[in-house]
């Protein structure tokens, strides 16, 4: 017999609500959000991957739907959510029609028919569900129809018809379109998402469906992490409301600084966590905090899975995870490598790789937040930005009347966009490392061996030419080094960290409590010449002198001693002529191996 842990387990990857809460999982309750949305009829919500969309879906059909209304005590009452002491008048009184668009089959040349397979089964049972209100002659003549758009419309005109309040709950409405767009390119995704396309007539029956007097669809929530589908396939979400950027849903998904010390604090209290609270929020906080989905929202987020992943790591009593970014994660947002490639044949970047260069350099952005554009609109800088902001890879930090600022939300988010930057390079032939050899690279830098990582990487830009187009300007040198420097596990990379009265370009910080052995950190100061500019032996030391005085007034700064007590920081000088680094020394005179990667 299985013995069950002495607390709540920690439903990492699950986005049953029922099963959650029954089975006394950690939840942390938003259900207080449920009156709210109920102001609104048909909503649409973008929010990041793996944030908790697809559980709010599942908490919707449990709360609404009446096949599940014995139920509704044990699930929401007993275990003393906020909606389960005061629910609402309209608990249990729908009919719900769920979708979950990451079922259908995304091969292209099934694409049609495995959608109205789907649909077809989803409306099948909903239908079966319900047998006093849908008796048998009135399921064979919904289901009679051909096409699925025909079968709702049957759907609706029969609840219309019979007073059968229905509520459509759609999740990952973009999910098989995504996949078509980076796969096969935006001629394949305008086949059903323009014109007479399947997808763009089944958003246009739902919308039939909801126009109508006594059409039948009483309420309608769709989500997904991008607007741009909707747009296709809508001209934009004209069936309801986009409360995206609401600042009263800013945190129905994601959670509150105050809700992760509650959950860290709680499995301290019950013994199974043993990491001091303080450094556990500290991490998180680095890793996984900074999103904000509204310009009046006051409040940052943390990812709710993320989060989770960190929890589910650590417990019972285990020490920091090793890795710090959860792979699920790397695989989500490896999907959005398209948006930065123009063709799979042409093989350049695109204007968005600009962009995304100049993001990166500069870590914030200033634009107008779009609620919603077409694909075919996507290249231009605004809606490029916006978009960002929706996949969760930029953050609102300021608002303002028109434009906000947006910033890169934490470590994992800078991963993950240093990646998209070498992956941008690697896919259409201008620059790559071998990884393997890179990393092993990092880990002897990790241990003082710095100069490797530099040689590498200089051999590398030599070798590869193409790069060098792409190498004008200290921040884009300084951008560059970010996207390799930044694949160790080891590190926090930071830019422009200050430092003794000064900024350091490049601040390398060990992950200490996660990697307590990793004996060196690195600050890095980089000068820059254009190379129409001298480049001369008295040019060079110049450079080379003032990166050394600077990094000197640095390294005396308290701070590193007080937050690296145990950890050795090395200043390192890089001085870049164009594309060509011409030189590379730390301060003071560290002693290395010479040779190049060896």
């Amino acid at each position: 017999m299985t013995t069950l842990p002495a607390y709540p387990r920690i439903p990492y990857g699950e986005a049953d609500i029922r099963r959650i809460l029954r089975q006394g999982c950690l939840y942390v309750d938003k259900t207080r959000f449920v009156r709210r949305l109920e102001q609104e009829r048909y909503v649409f919500l973008i929010r990041p991957r793996r944030f908790g969309k697809s559980l709010w879906v599942s908490l919707l059909e449990n709360y609404y739907d009446r096949f599940w209304a014995d139920g509704f005590e044990a699930t929401f009452a007993d275990t003393g959510t906020d909606i389960g002491r005061d629910p609402t008048e309209e608990r249990s009184r729908y009919v719900t029609l769920r979708f979950n668009f990451s079922m259908v089959n995304d091969k292209l040349e099934t694409l049609e028919r495995s959608f109205a397979g789907y649909c077809h089964i989803e409306l099948e049972g909903t239908l079966e569900r319900h047998p006093d209100l849908f008796p048998d002659t009135a399921r064979q003549r919904i289901l009679a129809p051909p096409s699925i758009d025909e079968k709702l419309a049957a759907l609706f005109r029969y609840a219309g018809d019979h007073d059968i309040p229905l509520y459509v709950l759609i999740d990952e409405y973009d999910n098989f379109a995504n996949t078509v767009l980076a796969h096969r390119g935006p001629e394949a995704y305008h086949s059903f998402t323009h014109g007479g396309g399947f997808y763009r007539n089944f958003f246009a029956t739902l919308k039939g469906g909801a126009d109508r007097t006594g059409g039948g669809l009483d309420r309608l929530f769709i989500t997904g992490v991008s607007p741009v589908t909707m747009d296709d396939v809508t001209s934009g979400f004209n069936i309801g409301k986009n409360i995206s950027l609401h600042p009263d849903f800013n945190e129905m998904v994601g959670f509150t600084k105050a809700e992760v010390r509650g959950l860290v604090e709680r499995y301290r209290d019950l013994g199974v966590f043993n990491q001091d609270p303080d450094t556990a929020l500290a991490i998180m906080g680095e890793w996984y905090n900074g999103y904000r989905f509204a310009r009046a929202a006051e409040t940052d987020l943390y990812n709710s899975d993320m989060v989770l992943y960190y929890l589910d790591a650590s417990i019972p009593n285990r020490r920091v995870p090793e890795y710090l970014i959860d792979t699920n994660v790397r695989i989500d947002y490896g999907k959005l490598r398209h948006l930065l490639t123009v063709g799979r044949q042409v093989r350049r970047l695109n204007g968005n790789f600009e962009v995304l260069r100049e993001v990166i350099a500069e870590e914030q952005a200033t634009t107008r937040i779009k609620p919603g554009f077409p694909l075919k609109e996507l290249t231009e800088p605004e809606n490029f930005l916006s978009l960002l902001h929706f996949f969760g890879l930029l953050s609102i930090r300021r608002g303002s009347p028109g434009a906000v600022r947006l910033a890169i939300p934490n470590q994992t988010v800078k991963h993950l966009m240093y990646g998209f930057l070498r992956d941008g390079y690697r896919d259409v032939e201008v620059f790559s490392v071998n990884r393997h050899r890179f990393d092993q690279l990092m880990e002897r830098m990790a241990d003082g061996e710095w100069r490797p990582v530099f040689d590498h990487l200089s051999e590398a830009i030599a070798r590869q030419t193409g790069i060098r187009d792409y190498m004008a300007g200290e921040k884009v040198i300084q951008g560059f080094l970010a996207a390799y420097l930044s694949v160790s596990e080891y590190y926090v990379f930071r830019s422009e960290t200050e430092l003794g009265k000064g900024h350091a370009d490049i601040a390398l910080e060990p992950v200490v409590a996660a990697f307590p052995d990793v004996r060196c950190g690195y600050l890095i100061e980089l000068k820059y010449r254009a190379r129409s500019a001298s480049a001369d032996e008295a040019a060079i030391a110049a450079a080379a002198g003032e990166a050394r005085a600077q990094l000197t007034r640095y390294l005396a700064d308290d701070r590193l001693a007080r937050q690296f007590p145990d950890v050795r920081f090395i200043g390192l000088i890089v001085v870049f002529h164009g594309w060509e680094m011409v030189f590379c020394d730390a301060v003071p005179g560290d002693p290395q191996p010479t040779g190049t990667d060896g």
